[in-house]
C-alpha cells in the first residue's frame, strides 16, 4: 500500500508543470523571509521569544560602516576612535627592545609572571619562603579554550599554562612602540591589562597575530578578548591596521554592552 502511494506522488510530481514548481519554491522562500528573525519582518515575533537570529555576512563593509550600523556600546565607540595606519617601524622587532622579561614593575617583590598567575588562577598554592610570590599550582577556566585546566610548576609542566601578551609585543612594535624608549616598552611588556594566563598550545597558535588573523577558539570569550586589545591600544596610544580594525568591528557588532577593561 505504501509503495502504491509513493508511486502516485511521483506521478503527480512528474505531471506538475515547471511553472507550478517555481511558484511553490518562491512561496516557501517568501514564508522563510517573512518569519525567520534576521531575514525579514519576523511576523511571528520569534526574535522576542529567544529564537536565535540568523547571522548575515557584512558583504564587504568597511570597519567604519560596520561600526556606524552597530549599537553604540563603549566597545564600538572605542574602536571608532582608534587611529588607523599600516604597520611601520624603523627596524625589525627584537624582544630585547622591551627590557627585562617579567620584571617587578610594581615593586611588590614578585615578578610579573607570578603576579598574573596569582591573579588569574584559583586555589593557588605558593612556595614557602617566597613571600607568597612563587606559584606552585592552581586551577582556572582557561579563557582561550573555555576548558577547565590545572597549573603545576615544573620543568615539563609550567609551559602548559603561559602568560600571553594580548596585544603581542611585535604588533605593538609595528604600531607605535618602536618610537618609545626602552623603559616605556618594558612597562608595556609587564602591564597587567595586557597579560592573561592561557593555554600554552592556544598561545603558540596565536603567536603574534592580531585580531584580523586570530581570535580565541572559545567564541564566548571573543568579545572580552577584543575589548582587552582595544583597551590596551587605547591606553598606550597604538594604532590598528585597516584589516585589524575591521576584524575588531565585526566582533564588537554582536557584543553585549560592557564597560571597557581598565588598568
Amino acid at each position: 500500500m505504501g509503495y502504491r502511494k509513493q508511486n502516485q506522488y511521483e506521478r503527480l510530481w512528474k505531471k506538475s508543470s515547471w511553472g507550478s514548481r517555481i511558484v511553490a519554491f518562491f512561496t516557501i522562500a517568501l514564508l522563510i523571509w517573512a518569519f525567520v528573525p534576521g531575514l525579514g519582518p519576523d511576523l511571528a515575533g520569534l526574535s522576542h521569544r529567544g529564537a536565535p537570529k540568523v547571522q548575515l555576512p557584512d558583504w564587504g563593509k568597511s570597519a567604519d560602516q560596520i561600526l556606524a550600523e552597530s549599537v553604540q556600546t563603549d566597545l564600538v565607540k572605542a574602536i571608532s576612535k582608534l587611529p588607523e595606519a599600516q604597520w611601520k617601524s624603523a627596524s625589525a622587532y627584537d624582544r630585547s627592545e622591551f627590557g627585562i622579561r617579567w620584571a617587578d614593575i610594581d615593586h611588590n617583590g614578585c615578578d610579573t609572571r607570578n603576579d598574573i598567575l596569582r591573579r588569574d588562577l584559583s586555589a593557588v598554592k605558593t612556595k614557602a619562603g617566597t613571600h607568597d610570590c612563587t606559584v606552585l599550582s592552581g586551577t582556572f577556566t582557561e579563557p582561550y579554550t573555555g576548558k577547565y585546566q590545572q597549573f603545576h610548576k615544573g620543568v615539563e609542566t609550567s609551559s602548559k599554562i603561559q602568560i600571553d601578551h594580548v596585544v603581542a609585543l611585535s604588533n605593538a612594535w609595528k604600531t607605535g612602540a618602536s618610537k618609545w624608549d626602552t623603559k616605556t616598552r618594558e612597562r608595556f611588556a609587564n602591564d597587567p591589562l595586557n597579560l592573561l594566563a592561557v593555554d600554552g598550545t592556544a598561545n603558540q597558535d596565536k603567536k603574534d597575530k592580531d585580531a584580523a588573523s586570530w581570535l580565541p577558539p572559545n567564541k564566548g570569550f571573543q568579545c572580552q578578548y577584543v575589548a582587552l586589545q582595544v583597551a590596551v591600544k587605547n591606553k598606550w596610544h597604538l594604532w590598528v591596521t585597516p584589516a585589524e580594525k575591521r576584524a575588531m568591528a565585526s566582533v564588537a557588532a554582536s557584543c553585549p554592552p560592557q564597560p571597557l577593561p581598565a588598568g
